[in-house]
């Protein structure tokens, strides 16, 4: 059975290795801190890759997502079971009474992805968003300190902006485990049905998808510009790596739309260098006592 510090240590690992983007925030991070959001981190990826194991028959995906749920009850409880990750999980949720219930509604909105669900409009997808991302926000802000609940709004718009992002990149990964996020009512408006992203007969190139993605990139800009205000909301301590946590993620929003939503074949990310150079500027502004503006 891992020790406590065994199981941050397993946690720093998995983070290290599989949080391409959120990672390098967690570096400006006080070490309490940057530990417990890599045993957040490592939660999450469990989760995620459990759903995601296309492996795996979707029926045992369920059982498997379940059993964690149970697992999970259990680690709240103060059971861990000597798992190599809930022992850290348990410390941090107790340590900074994190609501138990973001959590099960996270695994809820993961299991959703077992279904082929269609969601009509964007209504529809709002509560996935909220389920899969902005709870995820919202425990994020317990690790960073925050003076107020009227954090928490921006951190749920912000974590919907996050989401939106990711459909935004993952359109073709996505389609390849049959899943599309974009609401039909909207495809159809832009002339556009899901099958064509399923198929991929559709283009990047093409007007209608040059058309339906700026709108979609719209709708995510407005979700980054509604969480603006949560910067000032949390510890000063931890603005530097929510700063750079917020640069990083909406920097990939801007490069999607750089490469003109070229996003089939092939996965758009931010360059390493950039992300080095974001970690960088918030290092050199938290020595100069300030944090610019986000999102950059």
């Amino acid at each position: 059975m891992p020790t406590v510090e065994e199981s941050y240590a397993h946690c720093r690992n998995v983070a290290r290795s599989r949080a391409r983007n959120f990672f390098y925030s967690f570096l400006l991070l006080p070490r309490a801190r940057r530990d417990a959001m890599c045993a957040l981190y490592a939660f999450m990826r469990r989760s995620d890759d459990i759903v995601d194991n296309d492996a795996v028959p979707i029926r045992d995906r369920r059982q498997q997502i379940n059993h964690w749920r149970r697992s999970l009850s259990e680690a709240l409880n103060g059971n861990t079971m000597g798992d190599a990750v809930l022992t850290a999980f348990h410390d941090v949720v107790d340590r900074y009474a994190i609501p138990h219930s973001y959590f099960f509604e996270l695994l809820d909105g993961m299991e959703s992805d077992l279904s082929a669900r269609e969601y009509q409009t964007f209504d529809d997808l709002y509560p996935y968003c909220y389920r899969a991302a902005s709870v995820v926000g919202m425990a994020t802000i317990h690790v960073f300190g925050f003076r107020s609940e009227d954090a928490l709004a921006p951190a749920a718009a912000c974590g919907v902006a996050f989401q939106l992002t990711n459909i935004m990149r993952d359109v073709s990964a996505d389609a390849a485990m049959g899943r599309v996020y974009f609401p039909s009512v909207e495809l159809e408006e832009f002339g556009l049905n899901r099958n064509e992203l399923l198929d991929a007969s559709i283009r990047s190139t093409d007007e209608r998808f040059q058309r339906f993605m700026e709108f979609q990139w719209r709708r995510a800009e407005r979700f980054y510009r509604e969480s603006s205000d949560l910067l000032r909301m949390v510890d000063s301590a931890s603005q530097p790596a929510l700063w750079a946590m917020v640069s990083i993620y909406h920097g990939l929003l801007r490069r999607i739309r750089k490469v003109r939503y070229d996003v089939f074949g092939r996965r758009v990310s931010l360059p390493v260098w950039r992300k080095l150079w974001i970690v960088g500027r918030a290092t050199h502004l938290r020595a100069m006592g300030g944090v610019p503006p986000f999102p950059a």
